[in-house]
């Protein structure tokens, strides 16, 4: 299949429905693994229920009309979201953890005409900021008065008259697609407009790092972050080039069991997943002893090495088979045995802990991106893999790198803009280049290096710039540090918040920061710590639904306790 060619999000799917069909008509495509009651949906039967949701909605939709998606991840988002385009309408997808107020913002500001909720969970969480003009439609039969897709996919079970095939062919490239709200770090969240051409470019993009990944097998992938979010939602396009068969994950807590069923060969998420992760494998790697103890250390040295493309002696290449067999197998067994790669996107990815999941078997590929962007700019390619980086750029995009070093980003895949907000528009795309916010170089290798983030810089009293999130990540390499907070604005030194789960642990932090400070910078050093034991979650308001700081939150609880450190 030709990307280039294709003309829409809608005409992607029907077009891979239709290569496959005419191998196998039953080909296994989505399956929610929270209901075990339910087999996967084949190809055929999510191809026909988009079929009949688009037919219901067009009743309702017009060209270019939104409809609000709030639900968990599931099958029924997919043939919903494809369902929506086409009928001609836009997916404005939410996160089901928003804020009331987010929740309240997003509804008045993109005037949506449908809004499909899961359930009635999901439901009162917008219940009271829908008007009688906005029509409501349920996944799950929730009410007598809610229309369902359950009962919709029911009335027409008997119908033999469904012209198959029969999808919207009036959009073009250029068209809207799907506004997705960011999360928000600070302020409203804003409506990014991404476009049909845009993700599809994007999808493009990735081919040439998954092609390589899923030639000698069967794609199948472990879907866990929400849909909602830019990353997955494009995802969720490539899963569909890829004509993979998509798990959907119970929940974060039970992602490592739903892994040893799912048995994925790609996993896409956050650098937190990957940190919870490392921090897992390394309390286990502590405890053992003896020949075990030896055996781990030796994986991880060799892992390094041949991730480095460094030459390894005869005996070491003995030992590093060695260590593949008793230790990376091993590994890779508890992840469902067939993992190619994990994809890393949404934030930095800590050098350290990517180099050990590599170093253990468990491939890594740090990628970067941004939901302007559809959202993936770079990745690192298998085989190829420069950990300091996060790739070279996607084919169908450009990057460049402005004078004050920012990285500059030109292509199909840039967001048509701000949805109601033009200056904040004009602000970011200038003659047709997307300003990231984001500080990088271009490597000798033509990988893309992040340095900074323009915009969550500290300036100490003496003017030196410092990357808070850079300190934060090493911090958070001890297994005692659940999450840190690093300020210091204006201020003579860096002091921090620690998210620990007990007082007693404060000594032994102490001793790690204090070792961490001699290999960093005389302004980067960390001076004083408070110890706090409450988590930074997206329930109170403290973490992005992506598992970001919201720093201007947590100023707003803890300013005072930071500044008695001073």
């Amino acid at each position: 299949m030709e990307l280039s060619k294709i003309n829409s999000l809608v005409e992607l799917f029907f077009t891979k429905y239709k290569e496959l069909n005419s191998t196998s008509s039953n080909k296994p495509f989505l399956k929610w693994l929270k209901d075990n009651k339910k087999d996967f949906l084949t190809w055929k039967q999510v191809e026909r229920n988009i079929q009949i949701l688009s037919e219901y909605l067009r009743k309702n939709l017009s060209k270019g009309d939104r409809c609000i998606l709030l639900s968990e991840n599931r099958p029924e988002w997919l043939i919903s979201d494809i369902a929506i385009m086409n009928a001609g309408g836009v997916t404005v997808p939410l996160f089901t953890t928003y804020s009331e107020k987010d929740y309240e913002y997003i509804i008045n500001d993109c005037n949506p005409k449908i809004c499909i909720v899961s359930n009635n969970t999901q439901l009162k969480k917008i219940d009271k900021f829908i008007s009688e003009k906005i029509k409501v439609l349920s996944i799950e039969n929730i009410d007598k008065q809610i229309d369902s897709i359950e009962n919709i996919f029911e009335r027409f079970s008997k119908e033999k008259t469904l012209d198959h095939l029969n999808f919207n062919q009036n959009i073009e490239r250029k068209d809207l697609a799907c506004i997705i709200y960011t999360s928000g770090t600070t302020g409203n969240p804003k409506g990014v407009m991404l476009s049909h051409g845009g993700i599809l470019s994007n999808c493009e993009g990735a081919q040439e790092i998954l092609n390589s990944l899923v030639k000698d097998s069967e794609p199948v992938f472990l879907t866990w972050l929400p849909l909602s979010h830019s990353y997955e939602h494009a995802v969720q396009f490539v899963q569909i080039t890829l004509g993979a068969k998509i798990y959907y994950a119970e929940s974060l807590e039970k992602l490592l069991s739903n892994m040893s069923v799912a048995k994925p060969t790609i996993m896409t998420a956050v650098p937190r997943f990957y940190q919870n992760l490392y921090s897992k494998i390394s309390i286990n790697f502590s405890k053992q002893t003896g020949l075990k103890k030896k055996l781990i250390s030796l994986t991880i040295l060799l892992g390094i090495k041949k991730l480095n493309n460094e030459n390894m002696s005869l005996r070491e290449k003995i030992l590093n088979y060695l260590c593949e067999k008793l230790v990376r197998r091993k590994i890779k067994n508890q992840f469902g045995g067939n993992l190619k790669a994990f994809v890393s996107g949404g934030g930095a990815l800590d050098q350290k802990i990517g180099e050990f999941l590599n170093s253990i078997g468990l491939p890594t590929l740090q990628g970067y991106g941004l939901t302007e962007a559809s959202p993936v700019v770079s990745c690192n390619i298998p085989e190829k893999i420069k950990i300091d980086t996060v790739g070279p750029p996607f084919k169908t995009n450009e990057v460049k790198i402005a004078q004050d070093g920012e990285i500059l980003v030109k292509g199909e895949n840039v967001m048509l803009g701000y949805w109601n907000m033009k200056k904040e528009t004009d602000d970011i795309l200038k003659n047709g280049w997307l300003h990231t916010g984001d500080i990088g170089e271009i490597t000798n290798e033509g990988n893309l290096k992040i340095t900074d983030r323009k915009k969550e810089i500290i300036v100490n009293s003496g003017g030196d710039n410092i990357s808070p999130s850079k300190i934060e990540n090493l911090l958070c390499l001890d297994d005692k540090i659940k999450q840190s907070f690093v300020y210091g604005d204006k201020k003579t030194y860096l002091v921090a918040l620690i998210v620990s789960d007990s007082e007693k642990n404060e000594k032994e932090i102490e001793l790690y920061i204090d070792d961490l400070n001699k290999n960093l910078s005389l302004v980067e050093r960390v001076k004083k710590i408070k110890l706090i034991n409450e988590e930074f979650t997206i329930e109170n308001g403290m973490l992005t639904p992506t598992l970001k700081l919201k720093r201007k939150k947590i100023l707003e609880k803890y300013k005072e306790d930071l500044e008695k450190l001073y």
